[in-house]
């Protein structure tokens, strides 16, 4: 009597079940799974009618292996914080530019640690990615070397990386900010505020350093004691816009050199009673800053561009390894809105 309580077969169905089932030889399969020509159109349909009952999967990885370019059309990429809008954003360009070509998009976050994006790298080049796409973080980069002399292509995006050179895609982030303090000039304001990230991140240097600049040439400078740096988060950004405003004199207006920034800041700015008399403009939009009252003025990036201008260089970068090295920078606009209108008089 035959049992009726063996567990049912789960073995994954291979390439030789396809074989068996559609009537062909594995290296027919293969070539039709690879749209190869020389198969006959019946013989196609068969292995791809084969493939459809059996729930067939190809191994990507052991069929690179097997092909002379070793592509396994997947590309990987490591942002800061997948959470932060503008990395999501990003992501989700390059996806769309990659899937566009048949290409999957392994994402990793590595929150800002060197450490945790080398081993991101790591593990994608275990997954034999065909390119890496970071948005760098850390002061050297040269690990990337390893992946380079092993035929894997590296696109720095947002930010350039250190001690290794690639294509790199950023946005105009200083004059982004510099835009913003001659918007706020044109308004009355002199006694202006900075909130920005760590120095050694390269988009919040660029960002200070087109604020002082602006400044330089406006008012003769930017006073120290209304700026803040190495602010990581809304609660860092909150307690250092509080600081601030308690100054005497206090300042009108106010810059925020990132999205969280500004997230901390109008908080800070609701609290204190005083969000409808300073002016703030924003670096990067913020999600719902139009219903804010008073809606928030921003310095947008085009993460569209940014994340397909990075996409299309990788790409480019796999036909054509030794081409030279290119930065592009990506136009970022100012969004008028109420709280970059406040005059200094309010």
């Amino acid at each position: 009597m035959a049992r009726t309580d063996e567990p049912p077969d789960r073995r994954a169905p291979t390439i030789k079940d396809v074989a068996l089932l559609a009537e062909v030889g594995i290296k027919t399969v293969s070539r039709v799974l690879n749209d190869e020509p020389g198969v006959r159109p019946e013989t196609r349909d068969r292995v791809l009618k084969a493939v459809e009952s059996l729930g067939y999967r190809r191994n990507t990885i052991a069929s690179s292996i097997r092909r002379r370019d070793r592509r396994t059309a997947s590309i990987g990429l490591v942002v800061e914080d997948l959470a932060n809008p503008f990395a999501s954003s990003v992501t989700r360009a390059i996806q769309d530019y990659a899937a566009a070509r048949s290409h999957l998009v392994l994402v990793g976050s590595s929150d800002g640690d060197p450490a945790r994006e080398r081993t991101l790298v790591q593990e994608f080049g275990s997954r034999l990615v065909d390119g890496l796409v970071i948005v760098p973080s850390g002061a050297d980069q040269s690990y990337l070397e390893y992946e380079r002399a092993h035929g894997v292509p590296v696109v720095f995006v947002d930010r350039p990386g250190k001690r290794f050179k690639a294509d790199a895609v950023v946005s105009e982030n200083a004059e982004g900010t510099a835009a913003a303090v001659r918007h706020l000039a044109a308004r009355g304001h002199e006694r202006i505020a900075f909130l920005g990230d760590r120095q050694s991140v390269y988009t919040a240097a660029q960002r200070l350093a087109g604020f002082k600049s602006a400044m330089e040439a406006l008012h003769g400078g930017a006073d120290k004691r209304y700026i803040r740096t190495g602010l990581r988060d809304p609660r860092q950004a909150r307690d250092a816009a509080v600081e601030v405003f308690g100054l005497d004199p206090a300042p009108t207006a106010l810059v925020c050199g990132n999205n969280l920034a500004a997230i901390g800041a109008v908080h800070a700015l609701q609290e204190l009673g005083v969000r409808d008399r300073v002016a703030c403009i924003a670096f990067d939009d913020v999600e719902l800053a139009d219903l804010l009252r008073p809606s928030l003025t921003v310095i947008a990036q085009d993460t569209a561009a940014l994340g397909a201008t990075a996409a299309r260089l990788l790409f480019e970068r796999l036909d054509e390894p030794g081409a030279p090295f290119r930065r592009t920078t990506v136009p970022v606009r100012l969004v008028p809105r109420e709280s970059g209108e406040i005059p200094a008089s309010a």
